[in-house]
This record gives C-alpha cells, sequence and structure tokens, in this order.
C-alpha cells in the first residue's frame, strides 16, 4: 500500500508540474528537470511547435553542462535536437531563423559524434535554409576543420552566389579564409 502511495504522490506532482507550464512557453517557465524534460516537450509539440519555443527549450538544456566533456549530455542534446528536426517541418520554416540555428547546433553537435553524419546535418541545412549566411558559414568552419580547404572555399562562394544574408559575413570569412585563420570568426568577430 506504502508502494501504491508513493506512486500515486509522484504521478501527482508530476501532473500538477506539468499544468504549471503555460501555453506561452517562455523561457523562464520551462521545465528544468534536465534528464527527461518529457513533459516540456510534449507541451511544445501539443501547443505552439515553433522554431522559437524549440531553440529555446534546446539552448536551456545546452546551459546543463559542457556538451564536448560531457558524453550524457551530448546525447541527450542530440536527441532531443533531432526531435525537433522531425517535428518542425521544413517547407514550413525554411525562412525562420530560428529553426536554420536549430539545423546548424544539431549539425555542431553531430559533429563531435560522427563527422560524415554531421556533414549530412549540414548539407540538410544548406539546402532548407540556403538564405541564411551563418548557416554556409558554420559548414564551411566545419569543413575547414576537416581540412578540406577547397571545399570551405566553394562552400563560401556557393553562399555569396545565392545571395545569403548578411553578405558582410561572408566577406569577413572568405577574408579570414584567404589569411589562412583556422577559425573563420574570431571571438572579437562573433
Amino acid at each position: 500500500i506504502a508502494s501504491i502511495m508513493n506512486r500515486v504522490r509522484n504521478l501527482k506532482n508530476k501532473y500538477r508540474n506539468e499544468d504549471n507550464i503555460t501555453d506561452e512557453l517562455n523561457c523562464t517557465k520551462i521545465s528544468a528537470d534536465t534528464t527527461d524534460n518529457s513533459g516540456t516537450v510534449n507541451q511544445i509539440m501539443m501547443t505552439t511547435n515553433n522554431p522559437e519555443d524549440w531553440l529555446c527549450f534546446l539552448l536551456r538544456l545546452e546551459k546543463k553542462g559542457v556538451p564536448q566533456m560531457d558524453v550524457s549530455l551530448l546525447n541527450r542534446l542530440i536527441g532531443r535536437y533531432s526531435q525537433a528536426v522531425a517535428a518542425l517541418p521544413a517547407e514550413k520554416y525554411s525562412q525562420d531563423e530560428s529553426y536554420a540555428r536549430i539545423l546548424v547546433r544539431f549539425a555542431e553537435l553531430k559533429a563531435l559524434q560522427d563527422p560524415e553524419e554531421a556533414r549530412d546535418q549540414f548539407h540538410l541545412a544548406r539546402l532548407n535554409c540556403k538564405k541564411f549566411a551563418f548557416v554556409h558559414v558554420a559548414f564551411a568552419q566545419f569543413e575547414l576543420s576537416q581540412e578540406n580547404e577547397k571545399k570551405c572555399k566553394q562552400i563560401l562562394q556557393k553562399a555569396v552566389e545565392c545571395s545569403a544574408v548578411p553578405l558582410e559575413l561572408l566577406e569577413t570569412a572568405l577574408q579570414n579564409f584567404h589569411l589562412k585563420k583556422k577559425q573563420l570568426f574570431s571571438d572579437e568577430e562573433k
């Protein structure tokens, strides 16, 4: 009986916590549970399901640690980013900057695990969100980190050709590339 009562109490607490999350889903009210977050994810998917709420949730989750140092966090983040990408239709959100940031960050996280899968994700981001210069720059930076200088330069040049914005971002990245810098953007430029 005590075991059953504990389980009932846990279920009540779980549903009470999920009820406290408002439909607005602003960043300050998202659940702080870093192990599961299924209540928050379900709330996002059932109500707004927009890139802004997903990105806010994902960035808060990333602040819980350093994915490069914590394999468990990295795996959890990759799973959540994958869920976000699957939940957000590209044809509806390809012009949305938050959606583009989700795709890029997902590819960057994948690069920590599997560069080939990361390359596929960067291709997907570039295909779906080609108007954003930062998408092209992130992919070019990835290729540069993989020592594919020729591919890096091609990506940046194609970004200029397809009129990605802002153009200044691409020009700075190309300039740093020609200066043989390992980072297309220094910390000051970022």
